[in-house]
């Protein structure tokens, strides 16, 4: 690290990967799945990645006689977006480019109480980083930002319209009361006393929950629907509730706010949304959204049919994948804030070095499903060490030196010509500087007449082909040295430098006649050119596969 200039290494074998600003990734296409197969079948639309191959065939273009397809990614804006939200943003954007569409970005800002700019401006920049390379230095979302707030005139509108078909009522049940006259998985639940208002006494008791003359939890909007319903989603939901908060957007103009479930396919249809894909946790909500949108079609307030489809979400071993577990994180001081390299949120990830291409790659190997599956966290270190591979130039980094003297060097610094790439030419070489001091990896080093050799009653580990006390290994690109003498820490007997001898007659990986062939090589730094740095090594968050699991707290 130098003036105005950051490197960030991410250790790999040997080498060490440089990521450099220019390593852009080409776009991906998800294969098909059940979900690019029903789009296809609603709009007739062949999917990108297919239909490239049908033109090629055919010698012509396809023409698209159907609407495009519009999905949306809605977030809401009450903490940062995690490895979850990669899944669901890259599926959303992925599919709207697949079938020629485009993608809404929308804040689902209902709940003031919880919600911040900060969360706001957090989530629209790991939006750009994950879509990075993809759009063409512009935004990645059609158009401007969406807010559900923008349209909260357009949702009481339909509101009101449902209380005035009788679908709706103004409920005076506590929170409490309501739990308990809403059953049971196993048992139907009740009527409120509430539920048989005339239009007017709700339309009268609504508006006046708007102007502010009620105490939050004084009443509630709910749709009329099934109280019997073998679905608890769709026993007469909340559609209002009143809070007496200023919203981020709006001010102190609104006192009542929609539930999410309420305004969720309202806004869809706003946006003229055609397939709304979400995870499977809103599968058993689907019926109250086709409820909603049904009910409000024949109002024209809204005139699109969205449809809703939902897919597994993404669950990793080894950390937790819940807005609440994370915020627990935060706030406890387990970790340093949400971009805390350690934590699965996007902004931690991007600290941690990971390239958007990676987190793409490793959401189209996952795959849409329904299935739900606990996916290894090496399975997103392959992705992260696959693109590293393709793009970043090589360089030595030894985070655990130990020093090595070349007795019977006597010359200047020699310089080694190595690739900055093993398989890309046109990166070119660079120069390694070989001299009478160097560094090694202490793990390159068997100690096996010191402390680790005696833990290991005296004997070479299986299968180590590195450097030994009296022994030969090759430096990488350079020379084999033989080690010795082992000097040690007077107090530990731990080693602290190594004196050995170099062969000049094995230059540039060449084995003389004669001379059994080096099977162990190892990396190097040369100590008066090599430049210290700081490497942070970050490895899972949580010891326990699934955190809490066996406990029942994911903290313990």
């Amino acid at each position: 690290r130098g003036p105005r200039m950051e490197f960030l290494l991410l250790t790999w074998g040997l080498s060490a990967f440089v990521l450099t600003p220019w390593s852009v990734v080409d776009a991906f296409a998800y294969a098909p799945n059940f979900i690019t197969k029903i789009i296809q079948e609603d709009t007739g639309i062949t999917p990108s990645i297919e239909r490239e191959v049908d033109e090629k065939a055919a010698g012509s273009n396809v023409q698209v006689l159907t609407p495009p397809v519009k999905t949306r990614f809605p977030p809401e804006p009450n903490g940062y977006l995690h490895l979850g939200h990669a899944k669901a943003v890259s599926f959303n954007f992925e599919v709207a480019r697949m079938f020629d569409g485009t993608c809404n970005m929308r804040m689902d800002d209902t709940n003031p109480s919880k919600e911040d700019e900060e969360y706001v401006a957090s989530i629209l920049e790991d939006v750009r980083w994950i879509q990075s390379g993809l759009y063409e230095g512009r935004d990645p979302w059609d158009g401007d930002v969406r807010k559900t707030s923008s349209y909260f005139e357009e949702i009481y509108e339909c509101a009101e319209y449902l209380i005035k078909q009788g679908d709706a009522y103004v409920d005076s049940l506590s929170a409490e009361e309501m739990r308990e006259f809403r059953g049971t998985l196993t048992e139907p639940g009740k009527n409120s006393p509430y539920r048989d208002r005339t239009i007017e006494e709700n339309l009268k008791l609504f508006r006046e929950m708007r102007e502010g003359k009620f105490a939050e939890g004084e009443y509630v909007l709910r749709a009329k629907i099934d109280m019997a319903s073998p679905n608890i989603n769709m026993r007469d939901p909340t559609l209002y509730r009143i809070k007496h908060e200023s919203h981020q957007e709006t001010g102190d103009a609104w006192c009542i706010y929609p539930m999410y479930d309420f305004s969720h396919p309202i806004s869809d249809a706003l946006e003229g949304i055609t397939h709304s894909l979400c995870t499977l946790e809103f599968e058993d909500h689907r019926p109250f959204y086709d409820w909603t949108i049904e009910k409000l079609l024949p109002s024209g307030l809204i005139s699109a049919r969205p449809r809703q489809i939902e897919f597994s979400r993404l669950n990793i071993q080894n950390t937790v994948l819940s807005k609440r577990k994370l915020i627990q994180l935060v706030e406890q001081g387990y970790v340093n804030g949400w971009d805390d390299p350690r934590m699965p949120t996007l902004s931690g990830m991007r600290r941690r070095g990971v390239p958007p291409a990676a987190l793409r790659l490793f959401c189209e190997r996952i795959g849409i499903s329904k299935a739900d599956s606990n996916i290894a966290f090496s399975a997103l270190e392959d992705c992260v060490r696959l693109e590293m591979d393709d793009k970043c130039p090589r360089a030595f980094c030894v985070t655990n030196p130990l020093k090595v003297t070349i007795a019977n060097w006597d010359s200047e610094l020699e310089n080694f010509s190595a690739p900055r790439h093993p398989k890309l030419v046109e990166m070119g070489d660079r120069v390694i500087p070989f001299g009478k001091e160097l560094f090694i990896e202490r793990s390159d080093f068997f100690d096996l007449n010191g402390p680790e050799g005696q833990a290991n009653g005296g004997q070479i580990p299986k299968g180590y082909k590195r450097l030994l006390p009296n022994d030969n290994v090759r430096l990488r690109y350079a020379y084999v040295i033989h080690c010795d003498e082992v000097v040690r820490d007077p107090v530990t007997n731990v080693p602290i430098e190594l004196k050995c001898t170099y062969m000049p007659e094995t230059r540039a990986g060449v084995t003389p006649d004669g001379m059994k062939r080096v099977q162990g090589i190892i990396h190097w730094v040369e100590a008066s050119t090599g430049i210290r740095c700081k490497v942070n090594e970050y490895d899972r968050l949580f010891l326990a596969e699934e955190p809490g699991k066996e406990s029942g707290d994911f903290l313990k």
